[in-house]
């Protein structure tokens, strides 16, 4: 059986979800109690899956399978340090108009 993009996407991240459940040992982040690099470098991933979900009509992060990472993703999302650098859902819709309109006008007819 082949799996789909998001069905492969999810496999993954419930890997990353046990991975999360060893390195935080209960804490908020991957770092512990506050944000470390690790949580930095897959943190901005964060908002492209949400991103995803909304433009796709996903779920990739879900409760059920990987309920420690939602909570993750939303700490990290919400957290002061983070929350006015990575871009809003609507800015990232802007931007990929703004690419899919600039392909367009580039690719010949």
């Amino acid at each position: 059986m082949k799996l789909t993009a998001a069905e492969r996407v999810v496999e993954g991240l419930v890997l990353l979800e046990e991975a999360f459940v060893k390195c935080s040992k209960g804490k908020a982040f991957f770092g512990r109690d506050s944000i470390g690099y690790l949580d930095i470098a897959l943190g901005c991933f964060a908002r492209w899956l949400r991103f995803a979900e909304k433009a796709h009509d996903l779920k990739l992060l879900d409760e059920t399978k990987t309920p420690n990472l939602v909570g993750w993703a939303d700490r990290f999302l919400s957290n002061e340090a983070v929350k006015d650098v990575v871009p809003k859902i609507e800015q990232m819709t802007e931007i990929i108009k703004n690419l899919k309109a600039r392909e367009q006008a580039q690719s010949p007819n």
